[in-house]
């Protein structure tokens, strides 16, 4: 019958261009239709010369055309000879405007009257018809454009780029050589970019050729009518408030599901997230019986794993047994767990179990597993102790995991299948709170940081639940471990997060006070106006709370709050909060003994004005992001300069620090050394992976670093350097202070690597910098510890 094919595919992507190339390949009555005038409209709608990564690079191809990675142009020349060496039936201009029907008996209509008659349907239409807008006043002026086809077009214009994928990377790239440019993520750090963008990123950033605004966001795009430029754009980024003036603004913020037009084909959505893909199996069939969707639609837009969707889905609708191109992979990772079932099944059942892995996508769950380990731990193993500086997120499968609240008594609770632990050291940064035992028959996955951040980036729902859960176990291990659940839930639901920019007030001194902050990530100070000038009486890090005074008995504030870096917290209304310290005495009385504990050191701080501006000149040079800080007491530091030469006879003869660098503020001084920040900004954007932080808190370069500079250039405090590595002997100092315990001296010939100190993490005794000071003056701390020393003395 004309017009009757036995499969037709909607959209000639890389995922239907696949699927069509299979049908063509197994000589089954197909056709493919287009409604542009050219196969794979997405791909050529890339910049010119864009070069095409072959991601994901552990999974092999499964496709009848080529793809491998290259340029723009010689991809889509392969395809469409391709194409025409296996006579794929195209329909060129064929824009389908409704589906309708089931397996055996489906009706397409196209834009243009036609009508098409299938037994099975494969919808491929991908996103980049809908791209997202930006969301904000003149967003649709005609300097804004969310597509850009030829960077060569635009000279010597000042472009912004908006967004932290792919797509607006190159873009920032390619616009970069003929134009100023800016890139800005909402974000600290691009977690969803893949590693070859990130590594020309930031040659582009050290170059000066790009500038980055990391934690921003526009507020306001105004034209301008005179001047240089056409247009200025108002940021809010995590130092306050920024003008940019720019000619161009491309976002690439990218693209929303069709979803009128694929609900009105019948296909189910899990939720209404903007972000929502549809529900399909693992053979990718809708809830429609015989619909089947691929490629970006179904929440996957890599190019390979949507060809091999493509190829997957012509073999799933003749009903022959395809495994998954991942399938192996999958197997060899889950072949060492107590289930007796295969692959799909097991990934079902962790999806199942697993309550925060419930609304994500089954083609994201399947990514977000081979990037994590599994692990079946005996009973009483420990899976991560109290103060480790490990960032994982684990899932627990099967079994349970007990976690130790009160270390003084070893009192536990009971985290069974199905939940999760993990999330605070994710979030917040710092050292674990508590030590992790696994239970019976225990089975978890333990996920990198940086995949997690992936997910909660894209799946809204995910974020969420997390967020639910964590309020609930910060308000109950922070205020009331003896309460039950039950007594909490009217603070719990009435608990909302807030994020604050540095310098940004949470509650100013003599503002009414009617609520708690319990700091999630970040840290805040508390300071008051004495004699016409701030002082700042102390710090506030993670995992603390701040506002108590506001709610018992003062009914204005005493004093100001603001953030030091960017920071999120929990806050918790005055009314619930009172009603569980009314049924909660012991509650009431730490809570009252904290009070007071903070009344005694502001009142210290305020009989020492010095104290606290010398607290406000160490927030300023990092302290507030620090865990561990070295600090000079030039009052008693003679100049012998023993720090720096001790650091480079156990570090390859290159000293980590600069004692005379840094600024100094009465007798302290801060010389160039690494704080080790809670949330690393040199963790950002390595290509390799060689920075990490150790269980013990150190941030240290890994032998893997490529020399890449991307560290030295996102430090913010000039404590990374790039420097010949390797060699032999050791020097006088490594010796003394470490007999046969040294790092090699460097070899002229070595390629020049990042470095940084490490705290001597690997040598016994601790920093050769402190220990190598004859007088003392040299001292490693963290910013409680010397908050702690300032308000004693």
């Amino acid at each position: 019958m004309e017009n009757h094919f036995e499969v037709v595919i909607v959209g000639s992507g890389p995922a239907g261009l696949s699927a069509a190339g299979r049908a063509a390949e197994l000589d089954l009555s197909h056709v493919l239709l287009e409604s542009t005038s050219h196969l794979a409209n997405t791909i050529q709608r890339y910049q010119k010369g864009k070069h095409v990564m072959a991601e994901p690079g552990f999974l092999p191809l499964r496709s009848s055309l080529p793809f491998d990675a290259g340029s723009r142009e010689d991809i889509l020349a392969a395809w469409q000879q391709n194409a025409e060496t296996l006579s794929i039936n195209v329909d060129w201009q064929a824009d389908v405007v409704s589906i309708s029907g089931q397996r055996g008996d489906f009706t397409l209509q196209t834009r243009a009257g036609k009508t098409i008659r299938a037994a099975n349907v494969v919808l491929a239409i991908g996103l980049q018809g809908n791209p997202r807008k930006l969301g904000v006043p003149g967003e649709d002026q005609p300097f804004v454009q969310y597509q850009l086809d030829d960077p060569d077009e635009y000279q010597n214009e000042s472009i912004m780029v908006v967004g932290a994928g792919d797509s607006a990377i190159e873009n920032a790239l390619a616009l970069s050589r003929n134009n100023q440019v800016s890139l800005i993520n909402r974000r600290d750090e691009f977690a969803r970019a893949k590693e070859g963008n990130l590594k020309l990123l930031e040659d582009a950033i050290e170059r000066g050729r790009i500038k980055v605004f990391f934690n921003s966001s526009l507020r306001q795009i105004e034209t301008l009518t005179n001047g240089d430029h056409l247009a200025q754009v108002t940021l809010t980024t995590g130092e306050g408030e920024v003008q940019v003036p720019v000619d161009r603004i491309i976002a690439r913020l990218g693209a929303i599901p069709p979803r009128d037009f694929v609900e009105s084909c019948g296909i189910n959505f899990p939720n209404d997230a903007v972000n929502a893909v549809p529900e399909l199996t693992h053979q990718y069939e809708s809830n429609v019986p015989g619909l089947y969707v691929i490629g970006a639609l179904a929440g996957y837009p890599l190019i390979k794993q949507a060809m091999n969707q493509g190829y997957e889905v012509i073999e799933h609708i003749l009903g022959h047994d395809i495994k998954p191109v991942d399938n192996d992979l999958l197997a060899e990772k889950f072949s060492g767990l107590p289930f007796d079932l295969d692959v799909e099944q097991t990934l079902e059942l962790i999806q199942n179990n697993v309550l925060c892995f419930g609304p994500v996508n089954s083609l994201r769950f399947r990514e977000l597993i081979l990037e994590s380990e599994m692990h079946t731990p005996a009973e009483g193993d420990v899976i991560f102790s109290r103060n480790d500086y490990t960032n994982s997120f684990y899932s627990v499968v099967e079994g349970s995991v007990e976690v130790v609240i009160d270390e003084a008594t070893g009192k536990r609770v009971r985290i069974g299948e199905g939940h999760f632990f993990g999330e605070m050291g994710l979030i917040s940064g710092r050292r674990r709170n508590a030590t992790v035992y696994a239970g019976r028959h225990c089975v978890l996955v333990e996920t990198p940081r940086r995949t997690m951040l992936r997910l909660l980036a894209s799946a809204d729902e995910v974020r969420r639940r997390i967020d639910q859960v964590f309020i609930l176990r910060a308000i109950h291990s922070q205020f009331a471990p003896n309460s039950s659940l039950e007594d909490l839930s009217d603070l719990v639901n009435s608990a909302e997060l807030r994020q604050y920019a540095p310098g940004e007030v949470l509650f100013a001194e003599g503002e009414s006070g009617d609520e708690l902050h319990l700091v999630r990530r970040g840290s805040l100070t508390v300071s008051r106006y004495l004699h016409g000038r701030e002082v700042v009486l102390s710090y506030v890090p993670a995992g603390k709370y701040v506002g108590e005074m506001g709610l018992l008995g003062n009914t204005r504030r005493t004093a100001s709050v603001r953030a030091v870096v960017p920071t999120e917290t929990v806050v918790m209304k005055s009314g619930p909060f009172l009603a569980l310290l009314d049924r909660d005495p012991q509650l009431k009385e730490q809570v009252q003994l904290q009070l007071q504990a903070r009344l005694r050191a502001n009142a210290s701080m305020e009989a020492s004005e010095e104290g606290g501006e010398l607290l406000s000149f160490l927030m300023r040079q990092g302290l507030g992001e620090a865990t561990d800080v070295l600090l000079i007491d030039e009052s008693l530091c003679v100049r012998c300069d023993n720090c720096e030469t001790a650091c480079a006879s156990t570090h390859g003869g290159t000293s980590r620090l600069n004692r005379e660098a840094g600024p100094s503020y009465a007798s302290i001084h801060v010389p160039t050394s690494c704080r080790h920040c809670e949330h690393p900004h040199c963790m950002k954007d390595c290509p390799p992976d060689a920075i990490s932080r150790n269980a013990s808190g150190e941030v240290v370069i890994a032998d893997n670093c490529i020399g890449c500079g991307n560290c030295e250039s996102n430090c913010p405090y000039g404590v990374i350097q790039m420097a010949q590595v390797g060699g032999s002997q050791p020097g006088l100092w490594s010796r003394v202070l470490f007999g046969a315990e040294h790092k090699k001296i460097k070899d002229k010939d070595a390629p020049k690597r990042a470095v940084k100190c490490d705290m001597c993490t690997s040598l016994k005794g601790g920093p050769a910098c402190v220990r190598a000071c004859p007088t003392g003056a040299a001292v490693r701390i963290s910013p409680e510890q010397f908050i702690e020393l300032v308000q004693e003395n």
